[in-house]
């Protein structure tokens, strides 16, 4: 899906909301458990009740991977579901690769030819030789770390160097030598607030992916007002606050109306541009 593609359908739809599949075998409904596939049955009733109050989705690698053979099985089936029922939504891996050259154009024929995901996030600590593999798939994005929504961010990412230069604005600059608005995003915790004015001075144009929104505590009144962009430029997720709003047989109906809120509100910073 290419950028114009995506603005598309934010503005057709109203909403930037991303909703994070981040499913834990220990955090789904008990009546599921007994199925054959309780992740996948799991993420597909979530998808259908929350697909028309979205643009895209994130399913976190780490919970697939945790359940081994299944999970990753459980993976794969939920791509292929998105791709076949749901081809409009923007599907994001949410795995944070990044390695040596050779490394990193092994992960990036994982997810965008194996698994045929729309985009990945990557770490950009080893450097451009362990970005641009990535960004060699045309019609695919590669997602940036760079200014995140844990407290540890504030261990390297905020430090900065002789001329006032903070950790993440280096790896801003230096990595639009990389790629292009067109194919590069940064991640950037909604936790950080007014923060979001510094990333747009020196990445105004790109889209940003925000975690942290729901039950990380993220305003996305402040999210808008600091990092929206003409186009939108953002795509805000909610995890949990999502798609565990219930834990019992409702809970799909309870992830569609936490879902159909924060469309509503994204509805009215869109109508402000």
């Amino acid at each position: 899906m290419d950028r114009h593609e995506l603005t598309a359908q934010i503005f057709a739809k109203k909403t930037f909301l991303c909703v994070g599949l981040d499913t834990d075998m220990k955090k789904i409904p008990q009546h599921l458990l007994g199925g054959e596939d309780p992740i996948f049955a799991f993420n597909k009733a979530v998808i259908d009740a929350t697909a028309p109050f979205c643009v895209a989705y994130k399913p976190n690698l780490a919970f697939y991977e945790s359940a081994g053979l299944k999970g990753m099985a459980a993976f794969e089936k939920t791509v292929a579901y998105l791709k076949a029922t749901y081809p409009q939504h923007f599907i994001i891996a949410d795995a944070k690769r990044g390695d040596i050259g050779n490394t990193s154009a092994m992960y990036a024929r994982t997810f965008f030819e194996e698994y045929g995901v729309d985009a990945l996030t990557v770490a950009p600590y080893m450097g451009e030789d362990s970005v641009t593999p990535f960004l060699a798939y045309k019609g695919k994005w590669v997602i940036l770390l760079a200014l995140t929504s844990n407290k540890g961010s504030h261990d390297f990412q905020l430090t900065a160097d002789g001329n006032g230069e903070r950790l993440f604005e280096k790896v801003i600059k230096t990595s639009q030598g990389w790629g292009t608005d067109k194919d590069m995003m940064y991640v950037v915790g909604a936790t950080q607030g007014s923060m979001f004015a510094d990333i747009r001075r020196v990445a105004p144009t790109h889209y940003l992916l925000v975690p942290g929104v729901g039950a990380q505590g993220g305003s996305l009144e402040e999210v808008c007002r600091y990092g929206m962009t003409k186009d939108c430029g953002l795509l805000v997720n909610s995890s949990r606050g999502i798609i565990y709003a219930d834990s019992g047989e409702s809970f799909a109906t309870a992830a569609a109306e936490k879902a159909r809120e924060l469309q509503a509100a994204m509805a009215g910073e869109l109508a402000q541009l």
